[in-house]
């Protein structure tokens, strides 16, 4: 499927990245089908790239590459609603959100993108959980050096 995109211009798809949303992502309640983008092979991060509106782009981000202690209990409801199960359990994301100086990247702690791969189904939920915010640092310490040095 081609889609375009502000981002990435025209891009082809393969179907196995075309990801519904049935409850859309909140804030954007009418947008419930999205292109999955990985970044590169190995990297933390991706996109989420609305099929519909050229300018709809959310940056996702890997919680463990960043929060090795993040951690939350999934709902039963929301489990049954993905159809995740032990042997298909879900692939989690955070939105991050790029300020003018890359190293005060932020991520939304508080409200994951959970997706069932499998199926290519999604949701964004919001957790009660006073620990975590919706602006968490990705880097707080910084950029990591062999960032830096990877980049010149």
């Amino acid at each position: 499927m081609k889609i375009k995109s502000t981002r990435f211009g025209e891009l082809e798809v393969a179907e196995k990245q075309l990801f519904k949303f049935p409850q859309g992502i909140p804030g954007f309640p009418e947008e419930k089908n999205f292109a999955f983008i990985p970044l590169e092979e190995e990297s933390p991060f991706s996109y989420l790239q609305s099929t519909t509106e050229v300018n709809l782009t959310f940056l996702l981000v890997n919680p463990f590459a960043f929060f090795q202690d993040y951690e939350f209990i999934l709902e039963d409801e929301v489990a049954k609603e993905l159809d995740l199960s032990q042997s298909n359990p879900p692939q989690v994301f955070l939105i991050a959100s790029v300020k003018e100086k890359l190293e005060d990247m932020t991520a939304n702690l508080l409200a994951p993108v959970v997706m069932n791969i499998l199926n290519c189904t999604g949701k964004q939920i919001i957790l009660d959980k006073p620990e975590y915010s919706i602006k968490h640092k990705l880097f707080p310490d910084g950029f990591p050096k062999e960032a830096v040095e990877g980049g010149r």
